[in-house]
């Protein structure tokens, strides 16, 4: 009997593994397609990309589409407007969102749960209802035609706060009443105890940010008036414009070199994300 009942543990758990399996590949192959299609299709000729039915691998492959996109838009130079806004950005929330989840974490005072709620009420604000009265605003202090309204208007994040505050609250109270008992001040406690054991969530929060920062279209469209301060998502649009019709090697060349500085970030960060999401313990 006992034989019987392990052969049939074993044969489900064959089985469960074995479906486990099947969907894990379906599923990488769902959300992975679609890069390999992007990244195959910029190295195709125009007349192969339009074929029916499609080649699913270039029979010639060519470096034309990259050559078009750098010929047709300053790529590098709406890059650097990218870069300049993101890592503004990034940077800016460091400084802003880091004390404020750490004095909602560790410290009590009057008014907290007020300006916790209002944190948490910003999660329930869509960005679209903000974009008359932000763009008001910096139109009368005139800063439209600089890259400020691409930048202050998220200097703080409700969800690296809140993601920041879960993660300083699971530091071991010990070793921060341990630290004070060596006459430790708030800023070295944070800086020494509670910031190292919390680097993957903050790393997560600031790679979440940083994408999308990066992969933003429609503030900038608000936002900006010139090309001169526009980000590389709203020169690709100028992409399909300038041609009768839609060149596919072209944009998914120019998509490429987009995709290429997030997916490596991600791909770096993977497993700081998963540890952040993790749950260490808390008081």
């Amino acid at each position: 009997m006992k034989r019987k009942k392990n052969g049939y543990y074993r044969i489900r758990a064959a089985v469960l593994k074995a479906f486990s399996f099947v969907f894990k590949a379906v599923m990488a192959v769902f959300f992975l397609f679609p890069f390999y299609w992007m990244v195959t299709t910029a190295f195709k000729t125009y007349g192969e990309s339009i074929l029916f039915p499609p080649t699913l691998w270039p029979e010639t492959w060519t470096m034309d589409a990259f050559r078009d996109v750098g010929q047709r838009i300053d790529i590098l130079y709406y890059l650097k407007n990218s870069v300049i806004v993101a890592v503004s950005v990034v940077v800016l929330q460091l400084f802003i969102n880091i004390p404020a989840a750490y004095g909602f974490a560790r410290y009590e005072f009057r008014g907290k749960r007020f300006f916790w709620a209002l944190v948490m009420l910003a999660f329930m604000i869509p960005t679209q209802i903000t974009f008359i009265p932000v763009y008001i605003l910096f139109s009368k202090v005139r800063l439209l035609k600089t890259l400020w309204p691409q930048i202050l208007p998220f200097a703080a994040n409700a969800y690296g706060i809140f993601l920041m505050r879960q993660s300083f609250m699971q530091v071991p109270e010990e070793l921060v009443e341990a630290a004070r008992m060596d006459n430790a001040g708030e800023f070295t406690i944070m800086t020494r105890i509670v910031l190292p054991m919390s680097r993957s969530s903050i790393l997560t929060a600031e790679m979440f940010s940083f994408i999308s920062t990066w992969n933003s279209y429609f503030w900038p469209l608000v936002m900006t008036n010139s090309d001169k301060i526009r980000p590389v998502t709203l020169a690709m649009q100028r992409l399909q414009d300038a041609n009768q019709g839609l060149e596919w090697p072209i944009l998914m060349a120019a998509n490429t070199l987009v995709v290429l500085p997030v997916l490596v970030l991600f791909l770096a960060l993977s497993s700081q994300i998963l540890k952040s999401l993790g749950y260490k313990g808390s008081k």
